[in-house]
């Protein structure tokens, strides 16, 4: 019986998603695989990605590309990054130290989220330049401030504030698996666990994960409830963002954006850029893809600031697709989580590899021998632009992998 997967075999990102589903107890996994509700806006960012079309041009000298992309003065060998993920070490034990260090040896950005099972001073020490901090802005003014004075005494050169989480997600999958805090370890569970016993062996040598930058503030929490009061505040406002880009002295992006109008706002208030995201489709199951909005955000801006775009990123095709509606850089999280459950620290580096080296073929058929060539001649047109909104038929569930689950 083999213990360990053979990550060679791994062709796709979702063949790393079934790898890691096989490893993974099922209440551990929903947790990163999961969205709101029915899941339909997950879905629905993966199909809005495969509908749009890119035409392949020949002829081109394609021997030497150059997929290196510059943002805010450091110049990156991909155009993507890692998204930020909140209890990732309870996906796979120590995911979120593994996954910085990935980055930094890949030389793309890891964000680090305020919700990390690890401190964003190691995670900072950890990415070794290449990291950015994501701040949930907290109901406690003090909690807020003090996460901040943190990331800059840990030389974050960016921070990227979450704006779409008035409220939590409803995450149908959690509520099925009595996902609670303090853990409770139900019959059903303890059975997951035995079921997986590299992933349980690997939980008892790290410890149990929590939330690492809270954990003083946390010790009394005893619901979900009472950690969202900690961690998020339903009534963040532009107020209160232009108070945050006054106190921070680096760059400053607002995640969570998802009409022009708001994009215009951040850019007004003196932001350097947003992230065009809908929460990998974990906060609300009613909202667009984050690519079908793109292209209007990035018109309304007409290069003001820097767009960042994240949810649905599976394959390199779809880091070009998006550089060619009007994203400069784009962040994925479960490509990369799926890529460390499967194979831990192997296995990131294997999704980070499949990444990049779809980029670099898609690049090579497209005839464009640099990030800066991609442009919206890429795009094959349709005369039905819409039709993905208009065909719920389409919604279909994830794509099937070579690698039987």
């Amino acid at each position: 019986m083999r213990l360990l997967p053979n990550l060679d075999r791994a062709a796709s990102i979702e063949d790393l998603r079934v790898l890691a589903k096989r490893r993974i107890p099922r209440f551990a996994f929903d947790l990163v695989d999961g969205g709101a509700e029915s899941e339909r806006n997950l879905r629905r960012n993966l199909e809005a990605f495969a509908e749009i079309e890119l035409t392949p041009r020949y002829m081109v000298d394609v021997g030497a590309i150059d997929t290196r992309a510059t943002l805010f003065g450091q110049t990156f060998d991909a155009p993507f990054g890692m998204a930020p993920i909140g209890m990732l070490n309870a996906f796979w034990p120590d995911a979120d130290l593994s996954l910085a260090r990935i980055c930094k040896r890949h030389n793309i950005p890891y964000v680090a989220s305020s919700a990390a099972s690890t401190t964003l001073e190691r995670l900072a020490e950890a990415a070794e330049g290449n990291g950015w901090f994501q701040l949930y802005v907290s109901g406690d003014p003090d909690v807020t401030e003090s996460l901040i004075a943190r990331a800059e005494a840990a030389q974050y050169p960016v921070m990227m504030v979450t704006a779409d989480v008035p409220a939590a997600g409803k995450r149908d999958r959690d509520i099925r698996n009595q996902l609670a805090v303090p853990f409770r370890f139900t019959p059903e569970v303890v059975m997951q666990l035995m079921a997986r016993p590299l992933w349980s062996l690997a939980s008892l040598r790290h410890g149990k994960p929590n939330i690492a930058n809270y954990a003083d503030l946390l010790q009394s929490a005893t619901s979900y409830a009472d950690v969202q009061k900690t961690l998020i505040t339903p009534r963040f406002t532009w107020q209160d963002l232009g108070r945050l880009r006054d106190r921070w002295r680096g760059k400053l992006l607002v995640k969570g954006i998802l009409h022009p109008d708001d994009a215009l706002r951040c850019a007004e208030l003196g932001c350097d850029g947003i992230v065009v995201s809908n929460h990998g489709g974990r906060q609300v199951d009613f909202g667009p893809p984050t690519i079908a909005v793109l292209p209007s955000i990035a018109e309304a801006l007409g290069g003001r600031v820097k767009i960042l775009l994240d949810s649905g990123v599976r394959r390199g095709a779809d880091l070009i697709r998006a550089k060619a509606l009007g994203a400069h850089f784009a962040l994925t999280g479960r490509a990369l989580a799926f890529g460390v459950g499967a194979g831990g620290t192997a296995g990131a580096d294997r999704a980070v590899e499949i990444l990049t080296l779809e980029l670099h073929r898609a690049m090579g058929q497209l005839g464009a021998t640099s990030i800066a060539d991609i442009g919206n001649a890429a795009i094959t047109p349709r005369k039905q632009s819409t039709a993905i909104a208009s065909d719920p038929a389409k919604y279909r569930d994830l794509p099937s992998s070579s690698i039987s689950s």
